[in-house]
């Protein structure tokens, strides 16, 4: 349990340090207002349009008689629009940060300077670096579709679907919000998609300390947007954990190898390498 606190630290860390560096809050709120208003909108048309999608779902209860009607209908309506929040907030960070890309990965650089060493960078083109996010998130996207899916249908579960359901489904987007986040400052380092969950599984707890509470948050409107730099920023923490990165800059502070790279061997041009994760 103590790993739901550690993650849960790196986002309060995160929220701190764009604190204490005002600019770069600013510099990430952009992304996220331009993401919100056009979310804002499809939610808005789904809570208007909710009703008569579960009608015509639902043709076989025309001649139902209320209250069954109106209690069956009613209960489809708010799991539809559940569903479609559920995948708002999951897909909010992931659209949000294609849309941001520059201003996120610049922010990602600033909080590894900051920490001090090299800065990993992935020497891609911005293009390629947008290719590889979107397809990143559209598999990501998969994957939350399904577990989406499988949550809404055990939703029609008596008890179950209104008690274990909901938390599952607020630990299904926090792990994959925290993904998303994540992949930021993986991506420079060159990290699949597929290393990524294998690393983020091996401390699915604090994984879960960090995103599921900035879940809770997102549904809260417009706090997605003021968060998002300080999650960024937190994400970039958190991955420099998950990748050892900061064992190696306390053990390249005190060995005889510091300033050095791969085992101790001189890191091009004389300075500390940069650090690379397991392939």
């Amino acid at each position: 349990m103590r790993d739901l606190g550690v993650g849960f630290g790196y986002l309060v860390k995160g929220q701190k340090w764009v604190a204490t560096h005002g600019r770069w809050f600013g510099f990430g709120l952009l992304p996220g207002l331009v993401t919100l208003v056009l979310y804002a909108g499809a939610l808005v048309g789904l809570g208007y349009g909710a009703d008569d999608l579960v009608s015509w779902l639902t043709p076989f209860a025309d001649d139902w008689t209320s209250p069954w009607l109106t209690a069956f209908r009613g209960a489809l309506t708010a799991l539809v629009f559940a569903f479609g929040l559920f995948l708002a907030v999951i897909t909010f960070t992931a659209v949000t940060l294609l849309v941001g890309q520059p201003f996120y990965e610049s922010l990602s650089e600033e909080v590894d300077r900051t920490e001090g060493g090299e800065v990993p960078e992935s020497g891609l083109p911005l293009w390629r670096e947008l290719w590889i996010s979107a397809r990143d998130s559209l598999r990501v996207l998969v994957r939350v579709a399904f577990y989406g899916i499988l949550l809404f249908a055990c939703g029609f579960i008596p008890v179950v679907g209104q008690t274990v359901v909901p938390v599952l489904g607020f630990c299904v987007s926090g792990f994959f919000l925290a993904e998303e986040l994540t992949a930021v400052a993986f991506q420079r380092r060159g990290v699949e998609l597929k290393e990524r969950l294998t690393l983020l599984r091996g401390r699915r707890l604090a994984v879960l300390g960090f995103g599921v509470p900035l879940t809770l948050a997102f549904i809260v409107p417009f706090v997605a947007v003021f968060l998002m730099p300080g999650a960024v920023a937190g994400a970039t923490l958190m991955a420099r954990e998950l990748g050892g990165e900061n064992d190696r800059d306390d053990r390249d502070e005190t060995s005889p190898g510091a300033g050095r790279a791969d085992g101790g061997l001189p890191a091009p041009g004389g300075g500390k390498g940069v650090p690379h994760l397991p392939r």
